[in-house]
């Protein structure tokens, strides 16, 4: 069988981090036969070598290329080039891991496509990774039609007849910014670009000890050294005019102005950030037309004025008052409705934690020169900001907080100005409904919602919540696709959060209420504070002493009021004792997993009778708190006589 996909793999010293990536490279769905894993060690002198020779050995989709240490990863992913026997390849760090099913799918995509290049969802697991690009399926994309530019790391899968065909390869040595050489190159020349969104592929993951080669400190003279080489491919294979400067915009963005605002400046020591905007501002005055930071927002267009003006210290205070600036974002309202969860929030933001005000009335004027002051600048960027308010946006995403894959959920907005005082200032608030559908969540576990808000100059994000406590709706859980998923607020934040498969008590059936109980003959009815489709298939367990009995269940919608009936047929002939219930909502699973409900029932002399549930152990328990009361008495008495027996002594 052909080989259809070399995955290649640059290693030098990871250590136990590289574990994650082997075990997700052997769990790949794609047939055994169909791929193979070619480990380039790059002159490891931990135990790495030996470790990948064992892998080798014991595995045959595993090889591995020793050589000496060069530096940096593209000598090393050229010779996994050229060793490939696969019809693509796809690049991972060994820091990194892919989803299981990720060469199986981004291989289909991209045949089904005639891609050259396929750009495979990302979540960031403690680092950032592209949002708007993967917002849905881009089968046919290139860097005008799709945020392309957004993705520059190299962590796609690439056709190899395509990479021989162009003679294209990574940069080699000690140096930066390898990856958006080959990848921008590799957009630019493809025949087809296609971006799988529907399906989370690579795990990018930061360490936690940040040693990871892309966090730490660089020299700036020589990263903008190697940032003019990816400029120079954009120049070799692109036109003068708005595609170039759109290309362009990405690097005076991401690796420009970025670094110059707010916080990520301001951490920096004195003279380190000094260099570092000397450098951005000889590549700015150097490289950019006046058509590359028009583009930008407005926050961004002040920075860019001002590093191409060279004016550090102005850099410094606008940094220092956008430190100040934050999201804020408040849930509303939080209820099930037709199946899916309603979520109402709205979000401004907010300026030394108290909401920012805008000038009411103003219109766009473009920013010809840079502003006289920083004065001048924040109102320049506030009257932008009221001017291109009908573009603002907020968005809702559901966030894994295991594994850092994030969804867009359906928003309806409403924009809207609310007036402060009489001095003619307004707050610009968002106002939205985010649609979730349950059953859509790919995986079990914890989901955080996270508001990400596109306003004025910003595009942040920040936790739904807190909402203050005594206003914080209660939804309850609800039965979907055979799990259950409960909206709920976190402590001590208050954020909302969504835990899909939730299990045991946090499922809220402890608020079922003896009242809400009925047994009559056979027939069991419950009022549960728990949603589900009406015929939803539910099993129950009974147990006392020591046996089990089962019976089937079916969940309705109440009659009156959120929540669900149950009804069941007791099992037949249920023998004298009391019987604990409990409820799995997935009845059909190998192995279901069970809830506890609040009641009991008692059977016997031909009558079955709702009861409370017996704690275990609870005349055990009384009697040795009978006990210990005994014992603190007697105690109490020895300790008055001590003194007259101990004369004695």
């Amino acid at each position: 069988m052909p080989v259809k996909v070399s995955v290649i793999v640059p290693v030098y010293n990871p250590g136990p981090h590289i574990e994650d990536c082997i075990s997700s490279l052997r769990r790949q769905s794609l047939p055994p036969d169909e791929y193979e894993v070619v480990f380039v060690d790059d002159g490891s002198t931990d135990g790495t070598p030996a470790r990948l020779d064992r892998l080798a050995a014991e595995d045959p989709r595993m090889r591995v290329i020793h050589q000496e240490n060069s530096g940096w990863p593209g000598k090393p992913r050229n010779v996994g080039i050229d060793a490939a026997r696969g019809e693509f390849v796809m690049f991972v760090d060994h820091d990194d891991y892919l989803g299981d099913e990720a060469l199986e799918r981004m291989y289909a995509y991209g045949v089904a496509h005639g891609a050259d290049v396929v750009v495979g969802k990302m979540a960031g697991r403690n680092r950032g990774v592209p949002v708007e690009l993967f917002r849905r399926n881009h089968p046919r994309a290139t860097v005008e039609n799709a945020p392309l530019i957004d993705s520059l790391t190299p962590h796609k899968m690439v056709r190899r007849e395509f990479l021989d065909r162009i003679g294209l390869r990574f940069p080699e040595g000690r140096r930066r910014l390898e990856d958006h050489v080959f990848v921008i190159e590799a957009y630019l020349r493809a025949d087809n670009v296609s971006v799988l969104s529907d399906y989370v592929c690579y795990y990018h993951v930061g360490r936690d000890d940040a040693s990871n080669a892309g966090f730490r400190r660089f020299d700036p003279a020589g990263y903008f050294g190697n940032l003019r080489e990816a400029l120079d491919v954009v120049e070799r294979y692109t036109e003068p005019g708005p595609v170039r400067d759109r290309l362009f915009r990405r690097w005076l963005r991401v690796e420009m102005v970025e670094r110059l605002r707010a916080r990520r400046l301001l951490g920096l020591p004195d003279d380190y950030r000094r260099e570092l905007f000397a450098r951005i501002h000889e590549v700015v005055v150097e490289r950019f037309g006046p058509g590359v930071a028009a583009g930008l927002q407005p926050t961004q267009q002040v920075v860019a004025a001002l590093a191409a003006a060279g004016r550090y210290d102005d850099v410094v205070a606008f940094a220092e008052w956008e430190a100040s600036v934050a999201p804020t974002a408040v849930p509303t309202d939080v209820e099930w409705r037709d199946g899916s969860l309603r979520v109402g929030f709205t979000a401004e933001y907010a300026s030394a934690r108290e909401p920012m005000t805008f000038p009411a009335d103003a219109g766009r004027t473009p920013l010809t020169d840079p502003p006289k002051d920083v004065e001048a600048a924040v109102a320049w960027v506030g009257a932008q900001t009221t001017a291109l308010f009908g573009r603002a946006t907020a968005d809702l995403l559901l966030r894994e907080r295991a594994g850092g894959a994030q969804y867009f959920q359906p928003v309806e907005l409403i924009r809207e100005t609310i007036p402060v005082g009489d001095g003619g200032r307004v707050r610009l608030v968002l106002r939205a409904t985010a649609t979730v559908d349950p059953a859509a969540l790919p995986h079990d576990g914890v989901w955080d919602a996270v508001v990400r808000m596109k306003l004025g100059g910003w595009t942040k994000e920040c936790r739904l919540g807190p909402a203050p406590r005594a206003a914080r709706p209660e939804p309850y859980a609800r039965v979907t696709g055979g799990r259950v998923v409960l909206p709920y607020w976190t402590e001590p934040h208050g954020n909302l959060s969504l835990d899909a498969a939730v299990q045991g008590g946090r499922i809220g059936l402890g608020r079922v209420r003896r009242s809400d109980v009925t047994v009559s003959g056979a027939r069991l009815r419950a009022r549960l504070p728990l949603h589900a489709p009406d015929g939803a298939r539910v099993g129950l367990r009974f147990t006392s002493s020591g046996r089990t009995l089962h019976a089937p269940g079916t969940l309705t919608g109440a009659p009156e009021g959120p929540g669900s009936l149950l009804e069941a047929t007791l099992p037949s002939g249920l023998p004298r004792g009391i019987w604990r219930i409990a409820l799995a909502p997935d009845p059909d699973a190998a192995e279901p997993r069970y809830a506890g409900l609040p009641f009991a029932l008692r059977a016997g002399g031909g009558r079955v009778l709702v009861v409370p549930v017996p704690r275990p152990g609870t005349v055990r328990g009384l009697v040795r708190g009978l006990v210990r009361g005994a014992r603190r008495v007697l105690g109490a008495v020895r300790a008055k006589v001590a003194p007259v027996t101990g004369g004695r002594r």
